[in-house]
């Protein structure tokens, strides 16, 4: 536990934080989950759409430092990919 008095504020502002960036967490991997399970569904047309809002959702918590660009950007791309994929094999079969 922390003992000085500016290790006992810089806990509280951490709680503050944590609070006010769960829910907005918590609704990207939603995002995220449901657009991936559109396109392993094969529903291109509804996960097309839940991409672009799971993107759109990534950008604005790394644009308010919630998560990492870096990391937006990886998880965006892997999604990206994962949609192109589905679309081909469509196209394929």
């Amino acid at each position: 536990m922390a003992t000085t008095k500016s290790a006992k504020k810089a806990a509280r502002v951490a709680l503050r934080k944590q609070a006010r960036n769960k829910p907005i967490t918590s609704a990207l991997k939603t995002r995220v989950a449901s657009a991936e399970k559109l396109i392993k569904s094969r529903d291109l047309d509804k996960a097309q759409t839940a991409t672009v809002s799971a993107i759109s959702a990534l950008d604005k918590a790394a644009e308010k430092t919630i998560i990492h660009p870096n990391n937006a950007a990886r998880r965006k791309s892997r999604l990206m990919k994962k949609l192109n994929q589905a679309k081909a094999a469509t196209k394929k079969a």
